[in-house]
């Protein structure tokens, strides 16, 4: 296998503590997916200036349109735990997208790169 054991170890070691959450999301009511759209929309917008996030991205399933997936990267646990604190999770996700979705979390490891 040709890797070095350091540089094996830089790769490894390149984002120590960096938390990836992905978060899948089915819309109950087809007639809401607009609704959820916009909503998670501005959930970004706003969570990507939080401190500690290096990546918030929404995706629409071209497959299911009820489907959306929330792509999240923060630089630490504290961050992800103070994001849930922050507007756009208490007065966006919480009370508006919540009641209209089925959620799965998904704390994940980064494989590559």
């Amino acid at each position: 296998m040709g890797y070095s054991v350091s540089l094996f170890n830089m790769a490894e070691n390149k984002d120590q503590g960096m938390i990836y959450n992905n978060v899948l999301l089915t819309v109950k009511n087809p007639e809401d997916v607009a609704t959820v759209r916009e909503l998670l929309t501005e959930q970004a917008r706003l969570s990507i200036e939080e401190p500690g996030c290096e990546r918030f991205e929404v995706y629409h399933s071209q497959t299911d349109r009820q489907q959306f997936m929330l792509v999240e990267q923060w630089q630490t646990a504290a961050d992800l735990t103070q994001h849930k604190e922050a507007k756009a999770f208490t007065e966006l996700y919480i009370p508006q997208v919540i009641p209209l979705v089925e959620r799965v979390p998904h704390l994940s490891d980064l494989v590559w790169p």
